[in-house]
């Protein structure tokens, strides 16, 4: 049986909101201590299991890269999850810029390898859609998250409808 579909998870905007008035955000507990990111405290902990739930590999997509299994994936009640380690700045990435392709696109596809997969993100855009669905031999959901809101049920029901019918087609 082939191996399910990657789903890769970014943590600023769909896990962590930003761009409203603070005050506005909820704050969850544990709150967060004095030498930890103090945006830790709007990580609301039922995320996890709703991440649980969805059907597909979740792979830390994120510039907290291995941070995030310290001080994430605890607070949602996660294992530690497989971190895609960004590669070095290259010439690649100034031309990839300059068509408006987001940097971490071309490492998704590497790491993904034509395996079908979900990428959760707050910046994602038609260029970066266009872009793998030229160079990507599997299925792929590029799901862009209001990093005001963060996940909301929507979304989990967006990804998680594409996660069950692509372990289908």
């Amino acid at each position: 049986m082939a191996p399910g579909p990657l789903i890769y998870l970014d943590v600023d905007g769909p896990l962590i909101p930003f761009g409203l008035e603070p005050s506005r955000y909820p704050l969850f507990a544990p709150s967060p201590l004095e030498d930890e990111n103090p945006l830790l405290g709007r990580l609301d902990p039922s995320r996890g299991v709703q991440l649980k739930a969805l059907p597909g590999e979740l792979v830390w997509a994120t510039t907290w890269l291995h941070d995030a299994n310290d001080s994430l994936a605890p607070r949602l009640g996660l294992p530690r999850l497989p971190v895609l380690d960004w590669p070095e700045s290259s010439d690649t990435d100034d031309a990839d810029a300059r068509i408006g392709l987001h940097w971490k696109t071309r490492p998704l596809l590497e790491h993904a390898r034509g395996r079908p997969f979900a990428w959760v993100d707050d910046e994602i855009s038609e260029i970066d859609r266009d872009w793998v669905s030229g160079h990507h031999a599997g299925q792929a959901l590029l799901h862009r998250v209001d990093p005001r809101h963060g996940l909301t049920g929507a979304d989990y029901r967006v990804v998680g409808e594409w996660l069950r019918e692509s372990r289908h087609s």
